[in-house]
């Protein structure tokens, strides 16, 4: 069983026992989530899919930890124009595990 989940403005396909890094959460390291932003749940051949929303579902997770990603350079230059610029960016994350799936 899986299901489509949309959470930080990204949507990501996610199963029972799963982890996922997704956009910063405002939940303590242990705490539960329930993400009620489902798009679609499969069970085998049995497909449900929400418009847009799924009404019902929810997804259960457990927030294992938080972080910062990889740092990502950018870098801005101008030929013959005499302008460099770098600039560097680290994104915050929330590592979860997904606990269980629930359809209504």
């Amino acid at each position: 069983m899986y299901a489509v989940i949309k959470t930080g403005g990204k949507q990501y396909k996610v199963a029972a026992g799963g982890k996922l890094k997704v956009e910063t959460l405002p939940v303590e390291v242990g705490g539960e989530v329930e993400i009620k932003d489902v798009l679609m749940v499969a069970d085998g051949a049995d497909i449900k899919i929400g418009a847009p929303m799924l009404a019902g579902a929810s997804v259960r997770c457990t927030v294992l930890s938080h972080g910062r990603g990889v740092k990502v350079m950018i870098f801005k230059m101008r030929r013959r124009k005499h302008y460099r610029k770098t600039q560097g960016h680290r994104q915050n994350y929330t590592e979860i595990r997904i606990d269980g799936i629930s359809v209504a």
